[in-house]
C-alpha cells in the first residue's frame, strides 16, 4: 500500500510542487493560481491534496463518490478555460517534487502505483471538461468573452452588484440557478486572475448580475466593488457548476451566509418563474442589514412565492455568538427536504452537522464553495488526507 508513504509527507511536496510549477510556468502564479491564496498558503494544498485524496477515495469509497468530486473539479477547471496539456506539464513537476521530498522511498512500485491515480485522476477530468466545453458549443478552453458593465451598484457596507450584457449583442448563455460565471482582470503589469461569481438575473432580459463582496487584502474583489464602473469592460466565462437545483417538488431548505445569498438569490429567481409553488425554507445569516447584499430584492422575491418561509439571522443582534444558538434554531427542518447551502466553508461543515443531527440525509445536502480543495470532505464522512 502506497497512500501512508505519499500521505504523510503530502504538505512539503505540495510547497515543492508549486516551486517547481511556478518556476517553469511563471504565467501560471501570476495569471491562473488565485495569488491571494498562494501568499496564505492554501493554495499550496490544493492541488497535490486533491491527488491523494483522490487516491483515497479509490479504495476506501464507491464510485458515485468519486464521480461527484471529480464532476466538481472538472466545472471548476471549465471556468477557467483548463485544457487537457495543462495535465502533463502538472504530472511532470508532481512527480519531481515527490522523488526530490521522498528520494529512495520512491521505489518503481510507488512511483507506477502513483502514476496510475494521477492518469486515472488526469484523464477523468479531461475527459469531462472536454464535454463540458462541447455542451457550451466552444472550442475547449475558448470560454471567455467581453461583457459591459451596464450599472454598478453598492449593495451593502462592503459589497457591489454589477449589471452586465454581452458586449457583442448575442445572448448569454442561459444559465441554470446556482452556476457561476469566472471574471478575468487584467492588471498594469499585464498579468490577470480569476475569480467566480454566482450568476443572477439582471434588471432586464438579457441582463446577467454578479454581487461581488469586497475581501480584506483580495485583489479582484476590491476591483469590482471600488473602481469598476459603467460603461466599462469586462471578461467572463460562459456559467459552468453542477451544484444547481434539481426541478422535482420536494421541499427546499435553503441556506446561505454572507455573499452566499446571491446562490439563493438565483434560486429563488428561477423558481418564482417555474415553480412558484414548491415549498421552501430559507435561512440566511448575516452581521447586520447593513451587510445583507441584494436585501431588498431578496425580501420582495421571497414573498412573492406563497410556500417560502424565512428566518434571518443577524448576528450583531440575536445574540447567536454570545449564548451558543446556532443558526438554525427554532428552524423547522423538513426531513425530506433537497437541501442546498452556500458560503463560507467552516459554517457549511457546521450547518451539516446540524442537519445530520436533525435527521436529514447526506446524500440530500448539497454544497457550493469557492475555496481551494473545499470540494473535499464537505460532503464525506471520512477526512481527506491533510
Amino acid at each position: 500500500m502506497t497512500l501512508p508513504v505519499v500521505g504523510a509527507h503530502i504538505g512539503v511536496i505540495s510547497e515543492v510542487f508549486y516551486q517547481k510549477l511556478f518556476a517553469a510556468v511563471p504565467s501560471l502564479r501570476t495569471n491562473l493560481f488565485n495569488r491571494s491564496n498562494q501568499a496564505n498558503r492554501t493554495q499550496q494544498q490544493a492541488l497535490a491534496s486533491s491527488v491523494a485524496s483522490f487516491a483515497t477515495l479509490l479504495v476506501t469509497r464507491e464510485p458515485s463518490d468519486i464521480d461527484a468530486i471529480m464532476a466538481r473539479i472538472a466545472a471548476k477547471h471549465a471556468s477557467l478555460g483548463v485544457t487537457a496539456d495543462l495535465y502533463e506539464v502538472v504530472r511532470t513537476h508532481l512527480f519531481a517534487a515527490i522523488v526530490e521530498v521522498l528520494g529512495d522511498a520512491v521505489t518503481p512500485q510507488v512511483a507506477g502505483a502513483w502514476n496510475e491515480v494521477y492518469t486515472l485522476m488526469a484523464n477523468s477530468l479531461a475527459e469531462q471538461e472536454s464535454q463540458l466545453y462541447q455542451d457550451a458549443g466552444v472550442t475547449d478552453g475558448r470560454v471567455w468573452r467581453q461583457a459591459l458593465v451596464a450599472a454598478r451598484e453598492y449593495d451593502g457596507s462592503h459589497s457591489a452588484t454589477l449589471f452586465l450584457r454581452p458586449l457583442d449583442g448575442k445572448p448569454f448563455r442561459n444559465h441554470r440557478p446556482g452556476q457561476y460565471t469566472s471574471v478575468r482582470i487584467r492588471f498594469a503589469d499585464g498579468t490577470e486572475q480569476i475569480r467566480q461569481y454566482t450568476v443572477t438575473h439582471g434588471r432586464q432580459s438579457g441582463e446577467w448580475a454578479l454581487s461581488i463582496r469586497r475581501v480584506r487584502g483580495g485583489l479582484v474583489s476590491s476591483i469590482l466593488v471600488d473602481k469598476v464602473e459603467d460603461g466599462d469592460q469586462l471578461a467572463v466565462s460562459h456559467p459552468f457548476g453542477g451544484v444547481v437545483i434539481d426541478n422535482d417538488d420536494a421541499p427546499l431548505l435553503l441556506i446561505s451566509a454572507g455573499i452566499g445569498v446571491t446562490n439563493t438569490m438565483a434560486t429563488l429567481q428561477h423558481l418564482a418563474t417555474y415553480n412558484p409553488g414548491r415549498e421552501m425554507t430559507i435561512v440566511h445569516v448575516e452581521k447586520s442589514a447593513y451587510e445583507h447584499a441584494r436585501r431588498i430584492e431578496f425580501s420582495t422575491l421571497v414573498k412573492a412565492l406563497p410556500n417560502a418561509e424565512l428566518f434571518l439571522r443577524y448576528t450583531d443582534y440575536d445574540g447567536m455568538h454570545d449564548d451558543g444558538r446556532n443558526p438554525l434554531t427554532r428552524v423547522p427542518l423538513p426531513t425530506d427536504a433537497h437541501t442546498y447551502v452556500c458560503g463560507p466553508v467552516e459554517f457549511m461543515r457546521s450547518i451539516r452537522l446540524e442537519l445530520i443531527s436533525a435527521g436529514l440525509s447526506p446524500a440530500s445536502i448539497h454544497f457550493e464553495a469557492f475555496a481551494p480543495g473545499s470540494w473535499l470532505g464537505l460532503e464525506s464522512e471520512q477526512t481527506p488526507i491533510p
